[in-house]
């Protein structure tokens, strides 16, 4: 028979046993919570066929629709132009879907380009994540987007805060970049004190909250449905504005992008070693009031020396809500 020894001895191995024990059980009983998933309201898709902005941007606007489903939700993207063409990718800004390529992708299907557009989360037909509208998210939309539709590369062009998301794209994943990138009226570097200071309050998460609410948006629905009896608004406009009061979740989308989106603190995606090699076509008005001229300056040296940029000025052109 083995002797336990004396109880000093018997406490002493307790205790070297005793924190081994007591781990092992641990890592074998604690599991972690399963993570909730994210909630996802729905697009456009959601609201009559007869609704005013579904008049304005139908979902077959552009031929060749179709849907991609993600983790985040699903992607309303087009695909047009012959296949073999050259593969270009343009990325919407803010608050305006893929409609705002209308006249320029059209050009470019005649010039025997490929094009690729989609409308970004939070925007037209797209889902509406309620998640918070980062660099990240928009990355990994295209990211997922270019692999579902099999594209290795493409040249990427995008317009205000879809510049920044293409100079964010490229410096995430230049391998998925042809050597040409152009931006238009690019926001990413945008100072707080260059932001409105209706920018500034929509951007506030109280705001965010009492403008995403079903009353502020019943009363938008109103004023929307007023103005239309008295006069006819810009297109462009007005699929914001009813965005805004009939789509939920676009108003908390616009906000977390004006708050935590590439609007602001992106130097590293455009001073990136990725654009050494590369072209970077910079176009920007000079009367501007919501990406200041000087932005396209500002951009451009911060730019690595290896990088071929080049400004081209629209002598007057504002951020205007279409491209024509």
């Amino acid at each position: 028979m083995v002797a336990l020894g004396t109880p000093f001895q018997i406490l002493t191995y307790s205790l070297l046993f005793l924190p081994a024990l007591l781990l092992t059980t641990y890592f074998l009983s604690a599991f972690p919570n399963t993570p909730e998933p994210i909630p996802i309201l729905p697009g456009l898709g959601s609201l009559s066929p007869s609704s005013s902005v579904r008049t304005l941007y139908p979902e077959d606007f552009f031929k060749g629709g179709n849907y991609f489903n993600a983790p985040n939700g699903k992607t309303r993207y087009f695909l047009l132009g012959p296949e073999t063409g050259k593969k270009i990718v343009l990325i919407n800004g803010l608050s305006i879907p893929s409609i705002i390529w209308q006249n320029v992708s059209a050009s470019l299907v005649t010039r025997g380009y490929r094009v690729l557009l989609y409308d970004l989360y939070g925007r037209g037909y797209s889902d509406i994540p309620q998640t918070k509208y980062d660099r990240n998210l928009y990355v990994t939309q295209l990211a997922l987007l270019m692999q579902h539709v099999n594209w290795d590369r493409a040249i990427l062009a995008g317009v205000s805060m879809g510049g920044s998301i293409a100079s964010a794209f490229t410096a995430s994943f230049p391998d998925l970049v042809e050597d040409r990138v152009i931006i238009i009226a690019s926001t990413g570097l945008i100072l707080t004190s260059d932001l409105s200071r209706t920018t500034k309050i929509m951007s506030l998460p109280l705001v965010q909250a009492l403008t995403s609410s079903f009353i502020a948006r019943k009363f938008l629905q109103h004023l929307t449905d007023s103005s239309n009896q008295t006069a006819p608004a810009d297109s462009m406009q007005e699929i914001v504005r009813l965005q805004s009061a009939h789509l939920p979740g676009f108003n908390a989308a616009i906000s977390s992008s004006l708050r935590a989106g590439p609007i602001r603190g992106e130097f590293s995606s455009f001073s990136s070693d990725v654009w050494s090699g590369r072209k970077l076509l910079i176009i920007h008005g000079t009367n501007d009031h919501t990406v200041p001229y000087k932005y396209a300056a500002m951009i451009q040296s911060a730019l690595p020396k290896g990088c071929q940029s080049e400004i081209v000025t629209i002598e007057g052109g504002p951020h205007d809500l279409t491209i024509r």
